[in-house]
């Protein structure tokens, strides 16, 4: 027989917990990597390494059954990287200029630019002959979207980029040079918001 949980009995936590039939993310490691940024955010001339908003946006973290829910806890990264982000914009300008940072975004512009306006299916190097990768053709109708992006005809988010997932096949797409990519559109959303 259960009984509801009064407010003594109530989890406490940064979050809510993941459904009976759910998985979550571990609470321990959200609340270490939490406190890591909160530390790293209020100490700015740390001599310790700072939490990046890059960090931020590449953290996973191990699943749990009845751990934090992984929608509240995504939706509080892409916020908290976003909050990275903006401090390092203006650390960015204060040592460059906002000239200087400007010229750096548009040579990012350029660089993803350049990779996406390639062919179809040859946007990206090709794992081995015995290798997965990302399935081209999803990679490919994505980043189709991201070109209509730039072009003013698609809307796309961070959270978007952020959360496209991509199959596995055959001599797919290497992974490591996909995620590049996202990461610097990613950026490249944060930097013209």
């Amino acid at each position: 027989m259960s009984r509801a949980k009064g407010p003594s009995q109530r989890d406490e936590g940064a979050f809510p917990r993941a459904g009976r039939s759910e998985i979550g993310y571990r609470i321990d490691r959200v609340e270490a990597f939490l406190a890591r940024a909160r530390e790293s955010y209020d100490q700015t001339n740390s001599v310790r390494a700072r939490v990046t908003s890059a960090e931020i946006r590449r953290t996973a973290f191990p699943v749990a059954r009845r751990g934090y829910s992984a929608r509240f806890v995504d939706a509080a990264m892409d916020r908290l990287e976003e909050v990275f982000y903006e401090r390092e914009r203006r650390d960015r300008i204060q040592q460059i200029g906002e000239d200087g940072w400007w010229a750096e975004t548009g040579q990012l512009l350029r660089e993803v630019r350049g990779r996406i306006e390639r062919p179809r299916g040859k946007r990206f190097s090709r794992r081995g002959i015995f290798a997965t990768g990302y399935r081209r053709s999803q990679v490919d109708a994505f980043l189709d979207r991201v070109l209509a992006l730039f072009a003013g005809t698609e809307g796309l988010t961070t959270s978007d980029v952020r959360t496209v997932v991509f199959h596995s096949e055959w001599r797919g797409y290497n992974e490591d040079e996909v995620d590049a990519l996202l990461d610097a559109v990613i950026e490249l959303l944060l930097a013209t918001r």
